[in-house]
C-alpha cells in the first residue's frame, strides 16, 4: 500500500479528484464521518487528510510515502523529500505589499512582517537588503497599517485583501503552487508504484 498525505480543505479535495481521475479512487473518502484514514486495497492506496503545512513533515519522515504541499512551504521548510511533479493547482504567488506610496528608505533597516521567514530572508539577502523579520502566525496584512512592519512578504491569490486594506504589491517573490513530493527511502523501495502515479497524474 502507498500511503498518500493529502491537505486538508479546498485544495486537497482537487488533489484527491486528480488521484481518483488517474486510476487510484478511495469511494469511503465521501462518507460522512471523522475517521481521518481511508484505503482501497485494490488500488494499493491508503489516503489520509493533514493539515497543509504538515504534509512535508509526514513524508520526510517516513509516515506517508508521498503527499502533495505547497511550493511555498517546500520552500520555506526546506524538507529532505523528493519533488516529482508540479500539479498545476493551488497556484498563486509570493510577494512583497507594502501601503500605496511606500517608497522605501534603502539607508535604514526594512521592517518585515511575514510567516515565511526564511523565503523573506532569502530573497531579501539575494538583494544585498538590510532586513528585520518580525515573524507573525496570522493577520499579516495588519502590521504595516499598525506601523509594525514597513512591508509584508505573504501569499498573494487575488490580491483583494491588500486592496481592501490599502496595500499593494510591490515584488514578486516567486511563483508557487500544489507539488507532489516523495519520502526519499520510499522511492528507493517502491519506484514503481511512486513513477506509475506520477505518469498518471500527468
Amino acid at each position: 500500500m502507498l500511503n498518500v498525505a493529502l491537505p486538508k480543505g479546498r485544495l486537497g479535495e482537487k488533489v484527491y479528484a486528480m488521484f481518483e481521475a488517474a486510476g487510484y479512487p478511495c469511494p469511503s473518502i465521501y462518507e460522512e464521518n471523522r475517521k481521518l484514514i481511508f484505503e482501497n486495497e485494490e488500488a494499493g492506496v491508503r489516503y489520509f487528510w493533514v493539515k497543509p503545512s504538515d504534509v512535508a513533515i509526514y513524508v520526510e519522515r517516513g509516515a506517508a510515502d508521498i503527499g502533495v504541499a505547497g511550493k511555498d512551504i517546500l520552500l520555506e521548510y526546506e524538507p529532505d523529500i523528493y519533488e516529482l511533479l508540479d500539479l498545476d493547482i493551488g497556484k498563486c504567488k509570493m510577494a512583497v505589499a507594502a501601503p500605496v506610496g511606500f517608497r522605501d528608505n534603502t539607508q535604514k533597516t526594512l521592517r518585515v512582517a511575514t510567516k515565511f521567514s526564511n523565503i523573506a530572508k532569502a530573497y531579501y539577502d539575494s538583494k544585498g537588503r538590510d532586513i528585520d523579520i518580525i515573524h507573525l502566525n496570522g493577520s499579516i496584512e495588519i502590521a504595516p497599517i499598525l506601523k509594525l512592519s514597513d512591508v509584508i512578504v505573504d501569499i498573494v491569490e487575488t490580491g483583494t485583501t491588500l486592496k481592501e486594506n490599502n496595500l499593494e504589491v510591490i515584488e514578486d517573490v516567486v511563483p508557487i503552487s500544489a507539488r507532489l513530493i516523495a519520502n526519499k527511502t520510499s522511492f528507493k523501495f517502491k519506484t514503481e508504484e511512486i513513477e506509475n502515479i506520477v505518469r498518471n497524474l500527468k
